[in-house]
């Protein structure tokens, strides 16, 4: 099960370039092999993901916001159970904090090698089963649909930093986190995410079927399979049941991810492109099973380890690799090393001499 590498061989006209010395009348010269974002965009089928640059913000004042209250109240309810379950954990069986770390695994999977590098990048394959799973794994993180989650993650990628971003960072930290999902959205959001072709979302059945019956798969594999394990087989409290592997475990979730939306758009190195926001961080990393690596994500966007660090700070990269080896994933895409160093050499800032 071989990765495919994105190399300075392939087709391509513009953009990211492997570059050497050459001689042209006596004088030395910089020739450049070219590599297309689009042409590699579009080995996997899509380009909606490749950051667009013709699109301008519209002119004079911004939107007001306009506060969605009951995602303000439901929220704040949420992170006071999540302290509360907090408080809880020295009163807790260890099978129940190790069932609360399997389901925050499971979860995390269910976006990361699911919602994000499966479906919003296509960067590498899986097979029916696999599907089924992470799908499954989705709804155990409760962070949308995996429709809704491709739609605003390509919008995003293709409008960073902008006010067609869902999450721009350039609203600050606390907008970027969890602001964002606290007021309406941006007008441009809307419009540009409309516009999106997601046809390859919508020709896979195993995810429309989700997306029609989301709300009781979340209602029973977020909240109350994580509370009945627990409480039946090894007769753990039910109010313990409810705020760790339950509450605490799904709000420690929604934070994982969120900060690869502020934390990484903020703070650490920008290597591989100093012209963007996204930077790398391994805290980040740590928390959210490999997606703080967000400098070399931005720029290389259709790499299945979004590192290239392999296994590094990475369980997500690990899982996809273990299911390569086991049959149920395929066609990894990987940029390769002579890429990676003439973009660090060409647009980072320097900071890979120290790394």
């Amino acid at each position: 099960c071989l990765a495919k590498e994105f190399s300075s061989t392939s087709s391509a006209t513009t953009v990211d370039t492997v570059t050497s010395r050459a001689t042209r009348n006596g004088v030395a010269i910089t020739k450049k092999d070219l590599l297309n974002h689009e042409d590699l965009a579009g080995d996997r089928g899509m380009i909606d993901d490749i950051f667009d640059e013709t699109y301008k913000e519209k002119e004079g004042p911004k939107p007001p916001f306009r506060y969605v209250w009951r995602n303000i109240i439901l929220m704040s309810l949420l992170h006071l159970g999540a302290i509360f379950g907090l408080m809880l954990i020295p009163s807790a069986k260890i099978q129940t904090l190790a069932w609360a770390l399997l389901c925050f695994v499971v979860s995390a999977l269910g976006i990361t090698a699911g919602s994000h590098r499966l479906w919003s990048h296509r960067s590498y394959k899986a097979t029916l089963p696999l599907r089924i799973f992470l799908t499954i794994a989705n709804s155990v993180a409760f962070q949308n649909d995996i429709y809704e989650w491709v739609r605003d993650h390509r919008v995003h990628h293709k409008f960073s930093e902008t006010d067609a971003d869902p999450h721009n960072a350039m609203r600050g930290f606390f907008f970027s986190h969890i602001g964002w999902l606290l007021v309406r959205k941006h007008p441009d959001v809307i419009e540009k995410g409309q516009k999106l072709d997601l046809s390859d979302i919508k020709a896979d059945k195993v995810v429309m079927f989700q997306r029609r019956f989301y709300k009781p798969s979340v209602v029973l594999l977020c909240f109350t399979l994580p509370t009945v394990v627990p409480w039946y087989f090894w007769d753990e409290s039910i109010v313990i049941s409810f705020f760790i592997p339950a509450i605490l475990r799904y709000t420690v979730g929604l934070n994982a991810t969120w900060l690869v939306n502020s934390a990484a758009h903020m703070f650490g190195n920008r290597p591989y492109d100093q012209n963007i926001n996204p930077r790398e961080n391994p805290l980040v990393s740590l928390g959210a099973l490999g997606e703080g690596f967000h400098n070399y994500h931005h720029t290389f966007p259709y790499d299945y380890s979004t590192s290239e660090f392999g296994w590094r700070f990475n369980l997500t990269t690990a899982f996809i690799d273990l299911m390569c080896l086991l049959g149920l994933a395929s066609d990894r895409k990987k940029v390769s090393k002579e890429v990676i160093l003439a973009r660090k050499l060409r647009t980072g800032d320097g900071s890979h001499k120290s790394g």
